[in-house]
């Protein structure tokens, strides 16, 4: 049976969606195409005339989930309010969070459109935390590729002990947004 313009549109949007959520949540490798589109309402028939292949769909949805944390960022009132966003307990606790903590061990085990998508959105992700830096710092580039990767490390390592010892996980929280804040200079 043919589906209008309209219906594929949303049927990929369907698949997308679902795809970012399982992907965050467990990994790419661990979650198949039958899976995704069970979560997405439809039946796994269909996926192959919207994506040619789970490595497609795995290369997309880091870029629309880049594109989304680049958004954050950028619309932030200040780099103090986004740290203090994305240290928090909420962001740790909250079911797939930014795509390099959900993504990042996955993607050095998958195929170069995964990990080019992947690298590009990292790219894009430190030039929207640049953006916020003063523009005549000379060492702006790196204090921005340098506060990603408190960031995003602290991050894992919070997420990492969280259930163990959740004292732990905040004190990593607490000391990933002191020196996020020091990497600014603030």
């Amino acid at each position: 049976m043919r589906v209008s313009k309209q219906k594929a549109g949303q049927h990929r949007d369907a698949i997308l969606s679902a795809a970012s959520r399982l992907f965050r949540a467990r990994g790419i490798d661990k979650v198949g195409v039958a899976e995704v589109t069970e979560a997405a309402g439809l039946t796994h028939g269909g996926f192959y005339g919207h994506f040619a292949s789970k490595e497609a769909l795995a290369a997309e949805v880091c870029d629309l989930s880049f594109g989304n944390a680049v958004e954050r960022v950028r619309g932030a009132a200040s780099l103090e309010d986004y740290i203090d966003q994305y240290v928090s307990a909420d962001h740790r606790d909250r079911e797939g969070p930014c795509p390099m903590v959900a993504l990042g061990a996955d993607v050095s085990r998958l195929s170069g459109p995964v990990r080019d998508q992947f690298t590009a959105g990292v790219a894009r992700y430190i030039a929207a935390i640049r953006a916020h830096l003063p523009p005549d710092d000379p060492l702006a580039e790196g204090r921005a590729a340098a506060l990603v990767s408190v960031l995003v490390g602290g991050m894992n390592l919070a997420r990492a002990v969280a259930v163990a010892d959740p004292a732990l996980s905040d004190q990593i929280l607490a000391g990933v947004r002191q020196q996020a804040r020091a990497a600014i200079g603030r």
